[in-house]
């Protein structure tokens, strides 16, 4: 258990997720771009459990969107295979930084990104104060 807690002091959000065999590529390991679409699924349920609503952001002329993303994948996922998706959250400048891992359950770094994002307001880009806001807690 020591490893649960050492996963739980170093993110601020960690979900449980399981390979699916559709993900899987000629060689049954798991296809490199759906390490992305894990990472992207872990950003929005981390956003809506903060309390973002991606509609109503949308909606009223905000949205936040990928400006660069940095993975380096360390070893791969088989079919079946369940893995814990974690993230911690930075800010720099206008720009959020999402740390984002995908572990093995005992430990291991399956893959691990920077995932930058920045919030454009009405078509231009901004400081994104409107994210801050429900993000405090986390930074």
């Amino acid at each position: 258990m020591r490893i649960l807690k050492d996963i739980n002091r170093r993110y601020c959000f960690i979900m449980d997720m399981e390979v699916r065999d559709y993900e899987l590529d000629c060689e049954q390991i798991v296809n490199n771009a759906n390490y992305l679409h894990y990472m992207e699924h872990t950003r929005h349920k981390f956003c809506a459990d903060a309390g973002l609503s991606f509609i109503d952001m949308h909606n009223a002329g905000i949205d936040a969107v990928v400006r660069k993303i940095d993975i380096e994948y360390k070893t791969s996922l088989r079919g079946g295979d369940r893995f814990i998706s974690c993230l911690r959250l930075e800010r720099k400048g206008a720009r959020f930084v999402f740390h984002q891992d995908i572990l093995k359950p005992g430990g291991e770094v399956v893959a691990e990104a920077l995932v930058t994002v920045v919030v454009l307001k009405d078509g231009k880009l901004s400081r994104g104060d409107e994210l801050a806001a429900v993000f405090k807690k986390y930074l």
